[in-house]
């Protein structure tokens, strides 16, 4: 069984369609760590504050699971689970003020330890409460806290794991997820080598067993069927499906989100300004080098509060020689928009933004009511006082190249935006 899986790893890696190369090494999604555990404190703040409300709709928890449920094919649906359902009366966290305490204990907790015990105890309380409708799709905002103490959770997850390991782990049940648990890690171990400290590749591999994208080995040891086994691994590697057409247009995607990046490098390295590509971005292929070329490769403004997410802010124009911001972007071409406010700001709260700066959110045309949607969310109240700046494709395509020419100032980036 060993080599078996080891062989279903290799495959697993090397298929350009399965969750570890769409989603797993995706580099989007290092950058939804921060602001999704910065949703997961807001959500905790509401409640303790009183101003959590009794629906889940326009609620903090919406946005942050929104943001969750975003994270490509395996955490799709996982806003389903905290969906108010009033005849059921399920997640029972709306309208019973104890539980829902109860929930922000959890989360708190596990935000503010960092040891597998601390994370079990909590779970453990919550679970002797014996909240209706509030089970382990939990786990999934707890994975973003401690990826690699926390596993998520779904149907195909635990499916795969049952089919791989034999067992008969049950959905909506704590005591069935910590087992299940406690099962991925010891596998991981079996296979560190090959798979990550990071929970969600081993996951990711459950996912995509448990959604029949590949079959589990046979537990029989005969030569005909692992063979066969073996055939069909390969088989899926080299069939075309709708996988893949979903691949190639994240692929698209991506490649139009690092040629707008290039669009206001160029730009803002013509009008005058140091310019900052987000640090996990800089080695990106873009034009004839790396997106990141004649661009800072260290922030100026030392280690200030909130600098992490900074740094992963799609583009920064800064004043040269200074820490002074004069403009920041945030491209959201087709992912949350949620993380790109959080982003803007940690930089308005953390570091030099002053009445000079400038803070645009950089999307497709049609993305406009979506972007006004996000901001009028309760977790956004502080937005209204960034000036923040809606800057659509178009714009940017008509008139870079005669700003970049002619400009002096981000003055006329003013002119071809909205204030939001």
């Amino acid at each position: 069984m060993h080599d078996s899986v080891s062989l279903l790893i290799d495959h697993w890696k090397n298929d350009p369609h399965g969750t570890y190369n769409t989603w797993f090494l995706w580099e989007e999604r290092l950058k939804n760590f921060r602001s999704i555990r910065r949703g997961i404190g807001e959500v905790v703040r509401d409640i303790d504050a009183g101003t959590f409300g009794n629906a889940y709709r326009g609620s903090s928890l919406q946005t942050v699971v929104g943001s969750v449920a975003e994270q490509r094919q395996i955490f799709k649906g996982a806003d389903h689970a905290f969906l108010w359902k009033p005849k059921l009366r399920i997640p029972d966290i709306y309208e019973h003020e104890a539980n829902q305490r109860a929930f922000a204990r959890l989360l708190n907790a596990c935000d503010c330890c960092d040891t597998p015990e601390a994370i079990i105890e909590a779970i453990q309380k919550i679970d002797a409460l014996k909240i209706k409708g509030l089970g382990p799709a939990v786990a999934n905002l707890l994975y973003f806290i401690h990826p690699t103490l926390v596993c998520p959770f779904n149907t195909a997850i635990v499916n795969g794991f049952n089919a791989l390991t034999g067992s008969n782990v049950k959905l909506g049940r704590w005591d069935h997820y910590l087992s299940m648990r406690e099962g991925l890690i010891r596998l991981n171990e079996q296979h560190r080598h090959k798979l990550s400290n990071d929970l969600g590749a081993i996951a990711g591999l459950m996912f995509d067993v448990g959604s029949g994208r590949y079959a589990a080995p046979p537990r029989l040891e005969d030569p005909g069927v692992i063979a066969l086994w073996e055939s069909d691994l390969q088989r899926v590697r080299e069939e075309s499906t709708a996988a893949q057409k979903q691949w190639l247009l994240a692929m698209e995607s991506d490649a139009t989100h690092t040629q707008i990046q290039g669009w206001l490098r160029d730009m803002g390295k013509a009008l005058g300004f140091d310019v900052w590509i987000a640090s996990n971005d800089r080695g990106r292929e873009h034009a004839d080098g790396f997106l990141g070329d004649g661009c800072l490769q260290q922030w100026p403004g030392g280690n200030g509060q909130g600098l992490d997410s900074v740094r992963l802010i799609d583009v920064i124009w800064l004043e040269q020689g200074s820490a002074q911001v004069a403009a920041a972007f945030e491209v959201e071409h087709s992912t949350s928009i949620y993380s790109g406010i959080v982003r803007m700001l940690d930089l308005a709260l953390g570091t030099q933004v002053g009445a000079a700066s400038t803070l645009f959110l950089v999307a497709p045309d049609n993305r406009r009511d979506e972007v006004m949607q996000q901001l009028k969310r309760p977790a956004f109240s502080r937005v209204s006082e960034l000036g923040i700046r809606y800057l659509p494709y178009s714009q940017l395509k008509e008139h870079r190249e005669t700003i970049g020419r002619f400009g002096s100032s981000i003055k006329p980036l003013i002119e071809i935006s909205q204030l939001l």
